[in-house]
């Protein structure tokens, strides 16, 4: 399985464990159910970081409950599968669901390429949407120049869920830029107007 170091959960991990303890916090984090059908059986409801088990997770709701058309999401602070997490968001755009963060709720990184899959994205007041640069191998995003190959999957996502290719780079190159792999950064509502997080 192939970990990538582009999600604020993996980067609270590494700062609070340290090496000898995180590939057990890995595997915690593994085996956790992220997602359930609501009480009134109306939509599907996301919480906690997307695992490689996520996408067949998700599947099998969707299967077992076709009529929903409907994903909430309470918290999602990243991913630990990247590969799984965009397969996960091209599912949902492509069986039509809707997105909303419930209020109070909090995406990041990961989380926030997951919330763009939705056809109609909203959110309720008090939430939180962060993003910030992917790092892998000793390399940032920045420090390879614009146009280059590695950051094409990422705006190509993008463009694959309805963004125009302008949009999909300009929202992309903010991102790598506005805050380190380590650290994050909360969009402002200007921030989140001007990349069309939400529907309009």
């Amino acid at each position: 399985m192939k970990y990538i170091i582009n999600c604020f959960a993996f980067v609270l991990l590494l700062t609070v464990f340290n090496c000898k303890s995180l590939p057990a916090e890995l595997k915690a984090l593994e085996g956790l159910e992220i997602f359930h059908v609501s009480e009134a059986q109306t939509a599907i409801v996301l919480d906690g970081v997307i695992n490689s088990s996520a996408l067949d997770r998700f599947k099998n709701l969707h299967q077992e409950y076709p009529y929903i058309k409907k994903l909430k999401i309470i918290n999602c602070d990243g991913s630990i599968n990247d590969e799984i997490n965009l397969e996960l968001a091209q599912y949902i755009h492509q069986n039509g669901f809707d997105i909303h963060l419930e209020a109070n709720g909090l995406i990041a990184s990961g989380g926030t390429d997951l919330f763009l899959a939705g056809h109609q994205r909203t959110k309720g007041p008090g939430t939180k949407i962060g993003v910030h640069s992917w790092a892998g191998n000793s390399k940032t995003a920045t420090d390879f120049p614009k146009e280059h190959k590695y950051h094409l999957p990422y705006i190509k996502y993008y463009t694959s869920v309805g963004f125009t290719q302008q949009a999909a780079e300009d929202f992309y190159y903010f991102t790598i830029n506005a805050a380190s792999a380590d650290t994050i950064h909360w969009m402002t509502e200007e921030e989140i107007k001007r990349y069309g997080i939400l529907s309009k």
